[in-house]
């Protein structure tokens, strides 16, 4: 399985383009700028994928802003856990509060919600969907168990957590999410978060302060 990592504007958040075959998934599509979307369209044709998913880990306003261009271009809207619809409704509400930027871009529906333990087909491999809850109440993490892939959003950083000061958010969940769904799972599994650099399973067990 091929990932390709955007570090998008306006807080760098990690936007992933995971490819099997001729199929892809784009996750947390957070481009803000209409170059951004040109960056991920480009590698898009380039290697002549085909859009089948649009996952999102959680609904904060900086994993959505390129929600509408994907809609647009793919026809895919995104998938989420049911209880990060109140998260996508308050978006547009965080933009303006954390960095001032308003949302003059229209939000897609939610195309279906997601649930723990469902299972996505794309191109012959697997997506586990984990439910992590803590950063957000219905924060979801991707799991590709045949290539050792975790995709944690803003649940597990490299040598960190992801914050839960935020309405719905949980330290005490947070840490179980980690603890008890994630930190079991093989040591060398690649952990691709929403933020910072990619880390492994392993390195996080033996060094993050959390744990």
């Amino acid at each position: 399985m091929t990932v390709k990592t955007f570090a998008l504007k306006p807080i760098m958040e990690n936007c992933y383009v995971v490819s099997e075959g001729e199929e892809c998934a784009i996750i947390d599509c957070g481009a803000l700028l209409e170059n951004e979307w040109a960056k991920i369209k480009r590698h898009i044709a380039d290697n002549e994928l085909t859009p089948k998913y649009a996952l999102q880990t959680h609904m904060h306003f900086d994993h959505v802003y390129g929600l509408y261009f994907v809609k647009r271009d793919y026809g895919i809207g995104p998938l989420c856990h049911m209880l990060e619809e109140p998260v996508y409704e308050q978006a547009g509400d965080m933009s303006r509060s954390f960095i001032g930027q308003d949302m003059n871009i229209p939000f897609p529906k939610v195309e279906r919600h997601l649930r723990d333990g469902e299972r996505l087909s794309l191109g012959g491999k697997t997506i586990e969907v984990i439910h992590t809850p803590g950063h957000t109440p219905g924060g979801l993490c991707f799991y590709i168990e045949e290539d050792n892939i975790l995709f944690s959003g803003d649940t597990l950083f490299q040598g960190s957590i992801g914050r839960t000061d935020l309405p719905g958010g949980s330290m005490s969940m947070e840490i179980s999410s980690i603890t008890e769904r994630l930190l079991c799972l093989p040591e060398e599994t690649l952990v691709y978060p929403g933020h910072g650099d990619r880390t492994n399973i392993g390195w996080e067990k033996k060094h993050n302060m959390y744990f």
